[in-house]
């Protein structure tokens, strides 16, 4: 029998220390603290992601079971729900949120091969965010509506390999579009959104940047068409219905907008439903930009996935900086998780992943033994319904 380290004491040697303890300095995160680090928080704190708890209550539980582990886990400090409850409150969430963004750097590259199946080189990314509803009565401070709180989850999502670039959590009052004004834009990059992000001063912004962007028209949408591209047999028998150049004749939206926009019409045979796309890209063929657009259902399955299989619908603490703390770690954990996938080579997808670890933890297997040859296939993640992607963009 193996008689090497645990489990999860092998998952957390892929964590960067020297860059964990740097983000720990910068926001003096282990200042007149005497036994229970900002690392030993964060070891316990993505021991509950990864093992599903309910509560600080339930983990402490779980983690003092196993008290004679916890030193071959990383954890030194002493276990109590009140120290974690008090770091959590008081620790600076920016120490999480800036390791999560340094697990990213690393993360992207080893994705960066990923093929999304489209003749496209440029990186392309999907815009949305995600409300998670709290209780107005215990957090007050994420007023959202007269009758309840919520924080937003805004993520920008590089498709290949689904890997989360930017992530803004704001209260529920911020309206999605405002994420734009402080979004970093990168020359030649896709932008992918629904047409709740439709302000065309803004879109025209990202036009500005070099950058290009994807977005579905609204039904209101004035404008006059000044030329009619050639639409290929090909990309027609394929759903294309027109492909043209139009000008914004709205004087608010034209005055956004004083350029030239390409119009794209197209009928998905899944759903028997028609897409009007705007972008600003007038090289790539149609059929690509209605393919890119079906790509943006990746981040709405990014929500769904981190909201079902990561701690964040329910959070261990009331104050704002305790959630984001969870949040930023939860994020950590992902981010982690697909690190691992890459860097032991496995086929298996994260959630399979994760269901193994969560059970595996306190074992002492080699970390590529156990989960290598898993079963790949996962119910909700095979279901048809979901090839059926512009049937569920519709939400805005």
């Amino acid at each position: 029998m193996y008689s090497g380290k645990l489990v999860f004491a092998q998952l957390m040697e892929h964590i960067p220390m020297k860059i964990f303890h740097r983000c720990v300095q910068t926001y003096n995160g282990n200042y007149k603290v005497k036994s229970f680090s900002c690392l030993d928080q964060f070891l316990c704190m993505a021991f509950a992601q990864l093992t599903y708890r309910r509560s600080l209550r339930d983990t402490v539980i779980c983690l003092k079971s196993q008290k004679q582990k916890l030193y071959h886990m990383g954890i030194r400090g002493g276990i109590a729900r009140n120290t974690l409850s008090n770091a959590n409150k008081v620790r600076d969430w920016r120490i999480y949120a800036d390791f999560a963004q340094e697990l990213i750097k690393i993360a992207r590259p080893l994705y960066a091969g990923e093929d999304l199946g489209l003749d496209l080189d440029n990186t392309t990314y999907a815009l949305d965010a995600s409300t998670i509803d709290l209780c107005l009565s215990v957090f007050p401070w994420a007023l959202f509506r007269s009758t309840k709180s919520a924080v937003k989850l805004h993520t920008l999502l590089d498709l290949q390999g689904n890997i989360p670039t930017f992530i803004h959590i704001s209260d529920g009052k911020m309206h999605d579009v405002n994420v734009l004004d402080i979004l970093m834009l990168e020359a030649g990059a896709f932008y992918i959104t629904d047409r709740g992000y439709l302000d065309f001063e803004r879109l025209f912004s990202i036009s500005q940047a070099g950058a290009f962007f994807v977005i579905r028209a609204k039904k209101n949408t004035q404008y006059r068409r000044q030329y009619s591209h050639a639409i290929t047999p090909k990309d027609k028998s394929q759903g294309v219905k027109c492909d043209q150049t139009i000008v914004l004749t709205r004087r608010d939206a034209k005055k956004g907008y004083p350029q030239q926009l390409r119009r794209i019409k197209y009928h998905d045979g899944f759903t028997d439903k028609t897409f009007n796309f705007l972008t600003n890209n007038f090289t790539v063929p149609a059929k690509t930009i209605a393919e890119l657009y079906r790509h943006r259902w990746q981040v709405e399955l990014f929500f769904k996935w981190i909201k079902q299989h990561l701690k964040i619908k329910s959070f261990f603490g009331v104050t704002e900086n305790a959630v984001k703390t969870q949040i930023w770690i939860a994020i950590s954990v992902y981010v982690l998780i697909a690190i691992i996938k890459k860097r032991l080579k496995l086929e298996s997808r994260l959630y399979t992943i994760l269901q193994i670890l969560s059970l595996s933890l306190f074992e002492k297997t080699p970390l590529d033994q156990l989960l290598t040859n898993l079963e790949n296939k996962n119910e909700d993640e095979n279901n048809p319904k979901q090839l059926n992607l512009f049937d569920l963009t519709l939400g805005h």
